[in-house]
């Protein structure tokens, strides 16, 4: 019976509300006890591993990445993105369907499930679309990409924009007790726009993209939900007022949620003053007040989940800033951003943080992971809360480089991951 303990820990657990120093023992893949002083000693059967200073918490649950399998191997595939992935602290990966073919179809979910989880080394499920072809035109066959593992529906990349569609879709997930996880954009206000309309847009004379353009569908979205009892996730939130509308919407008792991805905590719509294609992303990097509000949303619990949106595209897409398609990488990242930007500032709790990142995001889909709960899978995240790195993005483990931490100072790291207690990174190094 192989067996590892976690000796020293601040062991973190917020679905179980733990928080305290203790050692974790894993027997096959499972935890089995959380305890102070669990008497053991390294044997051929026993691996004791002292984390002391260390947090350790529930492996990181990414519901937004885009794995670009099937379709895109130049960009990145399941072995490189899972790479990425541990060596981010994340176990759990959700992978969008905007592939080649898309997952609109039970062989294409069966694909990324059988393929992901045997080249991968982390967890792979996908989202099934919410339309053939993400076209917007015919709803995809929700009952059969169920059943063939999807853990819930988006056309992310692409909005919905016939909103009878969209309401026939929320009641059909709701039938099926499933999210829709939307990407909330008027492209009739986007417009060509390719940055935040803004004091930035004008001084560097850009065509803006309106915070309407997002907010706009936001609201829609929301009024669909309140009308049919299905349950939205607003992807990628970037605005002061998509805020704003999810707080009023929960407000009213509406089932909706909402994401941010950490590059809007730490990135502002100046950064985009050179012109530089890693900033380039949609929604776009906001103003200031955008990125206080984002931040307040997180604090007072509005947001609830704290999501990547890794969209790996190779350094040709991404050479020109005008040509270059909207998206960036964040898997490696992610968690050092946050620590950075909400917890070292005081914003947030190691825990709160810690569940906006595992255990939330799990909840929302209804997948039984993000917990430390006795007899669960061992998938586990050991944290150094006080490591400063400087991100290189020529050592990430990604096929592309369009990262906009590159050159940043971060503080807090993610130092070994484990996988049904299965050690995939330590110290920096992938181990499988």
């Amino acid at each position: 019976m192989a067996k590892t303990v976690l000796k020293g820990g601040l062991v973190i657990d917020p679905a179980n509300k733990i928080e305290q120093v203790a050692d974790v023992l894993i027997e096959d893949g499972k935890i089995a006890r959380i305890e102070a002083n669990i008497d053991c000693e390294a044997t051929e059967d026993m691996e004791v591993i002292d984390v002391s200073g260390k947090v350790v918490a529930p492996g990181l649950v990414d519901i937004h990445a885009h794995l670009r399998d099937p379709g895109f191997p130049e960009r990145e595939d399941f072995k490189s993105s899972t790479r990425c992935a541990a060596m981010g602290g994340y176990t759990t990966l959700i992978a969008m369907p905007n592939t080649d073919p898309v997952c609109d179809h039970p062989v294409v979910a069966e694909y990324v499930i059988s393929k992901g989880n045997r080249v991968g080394i982390v967890n792979i499920l996908p989202f099934g679309a919410i339309t053939k072809g993400q076209k917007g035109q015919e709803l995809a066959p929700f009952v059969e990409l169920v059943e063939a593992g999807c853990v819930a529906f988006s056309d992310d990349g692409q909005p919905v924009t016939n909103s009878g569609l969209m309401r026939e879709a929320l009641i059909k997930a709701k039938a099926l007790n499933k999210v829709l996880a939307v990407h909330c954009e008027d492209r009739t206000i986007t417009g060509d726009g390719i940055i935040n309309d803004g004091e930035v847009s004008r001084r560097l004379g850009l065509k803006g993209i309106p915070y309407t353009s997002e907010a706009v569908m936001v609201a829609r979205d929301i009024l669909l939900a309140e009308e049919t009892g299905g349950q939205v996730h607003i992807c990628h939130v970037g605005c002061a007022r998509s805020v704003e509308l999810i707080r009023e919407g929960k407000k009213r008792g509406i089932a909706v949620s909402g994401e941010v991805i950490p590059a809007y905590l730490n990135n502002t719509d100046e950064d985009l003053q050179t012109l530089d294609a890693r900033f380039k992303i949609k929604p776009p990097f906001g103003s200031k007040k955008d990125q206080e509000a984002l931040k307040e949303g997180l604090v007072d619990g509005t947001i609830e989940v704290i999501a990547t949106d890794h969209a790996p595209y190779n350094i040709v897409d991404k050479k020109d800033f005008f040509t270059a398609p909207f998206g960036l990488i964040a898997l490696e990242t992610s968690l050092s951003v946050v620590l950075t930007e909400m917890v070292h500032s005081g914003l947030l709790s190691m825990s709160e943080a810690i569940a906006k990142m595992s255990y939330n995001p799990a909840k929302l889909i209804g997948l039984d992971k993000g917990t430390l709960g006795i007899g669960k899978d061992a998938d586990i995240v050991v944290i150094d809360p006080d490591l400063e790195w400087q991100v290189n993005v020529n050592e990430s483990e990604s096929k592309s480089r369009n990262c906009p931490q590159h050159g940043r100072w971060l503080k807090g790291k993610a130092v070994l991951t484990m996988v049904a207690g299965k050690k995939v990174m330590q110290d920096g190094k992938i181990l499988v």
